[in-house]
């Protein structure tokens, strides 16, 4: 661009403020008003750690609008709205993996969360055909045979608004895991209130009191007594509030004893065994949450916990944000796992020789796992096995069958 236009087109945020601009532009937070917010029983336990971890587990694999060919097998990502929701940005505010990080969140913690299409290109009411260009998550407020009353959040007023909307137009997405997570006395539900009570009593023998009972030497039975006990008791509290460093006399006969050690109990030994029931329901481990979980435990806590709420999700889409035509045309939403994110490099090297000498994929594409350019050879981007021959890998078919039949092994790994 020349240096004239530069110029002409060149703008800086602090330099190009006008001045005269007195319009509305809406109300003002403190906080991100649009951000979900735990309930108080979940954020002063383990709960929302929980929950935290699984979420970003399901909100890391990648959510596509995709085309199956007729067996069912990948062909092609779908250039559409949704799609653009699904791996670019939801809304205003979220980008796709924050958006199916807060359905997993809201799911979880409220049973049944409701998926909202707030901007599309065709009326939804009009036709069974839209085009979705934003979604946003919302609380289900109220049932109807047909409709839902949601709160969802309203990015062009700035507040959370009560809709009523149709059940065929919005993804209801319920918790698979509901169950265990939030039926009234469920393991999880049982586990929240055995945590409130250890807080509670942790909260008491942290309160500052000391616990002290006065021996006194003389038998308290008359009010006489227990006057003169009172003003003891008194005296010996105004001398550890006013003292400077606590400290207070007693007589020589008079004995203390000290009684702030908390009361032993099985309310510890409870949590403990409703935590790892918690945890086997829910496939999960403390290695998981620490990360220092081996492939196989990953994998059975993906099959168990990560991949039926993602299928939860896609299926719900998939049923609502996609007409007849288009699931006849072969059109459906995919959420998958790249199996090469929890492989060590050294598992991950010889792996690809075994796929690449054995024509499963090009040297290219294990080059974009890596982080590598791809390479200009033409070799690259072809389904060869390296080891042979450069004649017998790029000769004619004639030499390919000869070379195949003496390997004796029709072409595989030699």
């Amino acid at each position: 661009m020349p240096f004239v236009d530069r110029l002409r087109h060149a703008w800086n945020a602090f330099k190009n403020k006008d001045p005269t601009v007195n319009y509305d532009i809406g109300p003002s937070y403190s906080y991100r008003p649009d951000r979900r917010r735990s309930p108080m029983g979940n954020e002063r336990s383990i709960i929302t750690s929980i929950f935290n971890r699984i979420a970003m587990d399901v909100a890391s694999l990648h959510f596509m609008h995709v085309k199956l060919d007729e067996h069912g097998n990948f062909l092609e990502e779908i250039r559409s709205g949704l799609d653009d929701c699904l791996t670019v940005e939801a809304n205003i505010d979220q980008t796709s993996r924050m958006f199916i990080q807060d359905i997993t969140l809201s799911m979880l913690d409220e049973g049944c969360v409701a998926v909202v299409p707030i901007d599309t290109g065709i009326r939804p009411r009009d036709t069974s055909s839209i085009d979705i260009l934003s979604m946003r998550t919302g609380k289900i407020i109220e049932w109807y045979p047909k409709h839902l009353k949601v709160k969802v959040y309203n990015d062009a007023t700035g507040q959370k608004e009560d809709v009523i909307i149709p059940k065929s137009m919005t993804a209801i997405v319920e918790n698979p895991l509901y169950s265990v997570v939030n039926e009234p006395n469920s393991t999880l539900q049982r586990l929240i209130r055995k945590l409130n009570l250890l807080d509670i009593s942790d909260e008491k023998t942290s309160s500052g009191k000391l616990d002290l009972i006065i021996q006194l030497p003389y038998v308290i039975k008359s009010q006489a007594r227990r006057n003169q006990a009172e003003l003891r008791r008194k005296d010996i509290e105004n001398q550890l509030a006013e003292g400077k460093y606590g400290i207070a006399y007693t007589d020589g006969t008079e004995r203390i004893t000290q009684l702030n050690r908390p009361v032993e109990n099985n309310l510890m030994k409870q949590i403990e065994y409703l935590r790892d029931m918690l945890y086997s329901q829910l496939g999960l481990t403390q290695a998981i949450l620490d990360g220092s979980a081996d492939e196989a435990t990953m994998l059975n806590y993906y099959n168990r916990t990560v991949i039926p709420i993602s299928a939860a999700i896609t299926e719900e889409m998939r049923r609502k944000f996609l007409s007849k035509t288009a699931r006849t045309q072969r059109q459906t939403v995919l959420a998958y796992r790249d199996p090469f994110d929890l492989m060590p490099i050294t598992n991950f090297a010889d792996l690809a020789d075994k796929l690449t000498r054995n024509e499963i994929v090009t040297s290219n594409e294990i080059r974009q796992k890596i982080n590598m350019a791809p390479s200009n050879d033409p070799k690259a981007n072809m389904l060869v096995n390296s080891t042979l021959s450069k004649n017998a890998t790029f000769g004619n078919k004639d030499e390919q069958q000869v070379i195949d039949k003496e390997s004796g092994q029709n072409g595989e790994d030699v």
